[in-house]
């Protein structure tokens, strides 16, 4: 591999070997990540892949429409856990709602304020970095929005890493141990058997959808129409989603690669400069919400570990996983989790445009950095 500047470098190598180095490494990050029990590994380890690849030069880029696909498919995805049993536990559980999600939503917009006062991350970045809810989700709403996904994505997915964690630390510590797990091999579950005519449902829904959002130029569209339309459809009995888990990977495969290969050298280097003080910010978010859990256990009379992950700042995905494999109240984890994450997706653009305009230097801030440009000098 040829070097510039004393560093590797992919510069003159050809877009074919690009590619099977970037589908090698995401392979083996995956398989890293997954033995250690990490629930986003399967984006996480081919983002991570191409951060190295951008970072060495490479060249690759991700097919625009491979990209809007994955965004619709990602939406069903949402759409799928959004269950009339969900919707009906909101509704039972309306007065813990109306007091944690708005409590936890604003320590993140708070926090999100302060990263962006103190210039660690520019403008609309810094909240929609600090906004609870699906890390992909909340990745690809900001890139929709004008913020510089990338930084978005160092963000969220440090904050999935540390309260994956915690959240798997204090569910075993309440479970204690664990009775014997079934095993299942590999290739049963990445290949299930599958329902092929709702699966084709499912893709004619992701990108009928995706196409009917740029059509009508929605923000965030081909992901949020599709997840808007599978809901309803999915609710009233038209339509079962079926995503099976190899199509899941390959969409997350095309999501973490268009983020990772955007970093730059810059970026990186600005990212590891932020890193002890957006720690600092989420170990601050992960206290507060802990202390919104004791608060439920004492008034409410919530079990202490169905508490605990209802009111995580983790994605909705991520904290389903882990609750899954415990003794808890699942609709009611599962019901905090969704009224938030809805509550983001209703809520952050305003939000994140409000407070960014009142950090310092707004007029800059709210711009996305160039792809060579360092964001903490502008």
């Amino acid at each position: 591999m040829p070097y510039r500047a004393g560093l590797p470098s992919l510069h003159g190598t050809g877009q074919g070997v690009q590619w099977l180095l970037l589908l090698a490494l995401s392979a083996l990050l995956v398989l890293a990540l997954e033995m250690l029990h990490l629930s986003a590994a399967l984006l996480l380890g081919p983002m991570l892949a191409a951060i190295l690849l951008a970072a060495a030069d490479g060249a690759v880029r991700v097919p625009a429409s491979g990209f809007i696909a994955s965004q619709g498919v990602i939406g069903c995805m949402i759409a799928q856990s959004l269950t009339t049993p969900t919707l009906v536990a909101m509704l039972e559980a309306w007065p813990v709602l109306l007091v944690s999600v708005p409590a936890v939503v604003a320590v993140s917009v708070l926090l999100g304020w302060l990263l962006a006062r103190w210039r660690v991350l520019p403008g609309s970045t810094a909240v929609w970095g600090s906004f609870p809810g699906a890390a992909s989700v909340m990745v690809l709403m900001a890139d929709a929005h004008g913020a510089d996904a990338r930084l978005v994505a160092f963000m969220q997915y440090l904050r999935v890493v540390m309260v994956a964690a915690a959240a798997s630390g204090v569910a075993q510590l309440a479970a204690g141990p664990s009775g014997p797990v079934e095993e299942m091999s590999w290739l049963a579950r990445a290949f299930p058997a599958v329902a092929w005519m709702p699966l084709l449902a499912t893709l004619a829904l992701a990108l009928g959808g995706s196409l009917l959002a740029l059509r009508l130029r929605v923000p965030a569209g081909p992901l949020l129409v599709p997840m808007i339309l599978g809901m309803l459809l999915q609710d009233v009995g038209a339509l079962r989603i079926e995503l099976p888990p190899w199509l899941l990977a390959a969409c997350y495969a095309m999501v973490g690669w268009n983020i990772g290969l955007r970093f730059t050298r810059p970026i990186l280097l600005h990212a590891a400069r932020a890193l002890p003080r957006v720690f600092g910010a989420i170990l601050a978010l992960l206290l507060a919400c802990g202390g919104f859990a004791a608060v439920l256990v004492v008034v409410a009379g919530v079990d202490p570990l169905t508490a605990y992950l209802a009111t995580s700042p983790g994605g909705v995905d991520s904290v389903a996983i882990i609750a899954a494999s415990n003794r808890v109240d699942m609709p009611f984890v599962m019901a905090v989790q969704t009224a938030r994450f809805l509550a983001v997706l209703l809520i952050g653009p305003y939000v994140a445009r409000f407070v960014a305009y009142r950090a310092p230097g707004s007029h800059r801030k709210a711009a996305r950095p160039q792809s060579g440009e360092d964001p903490g000098h502008r």
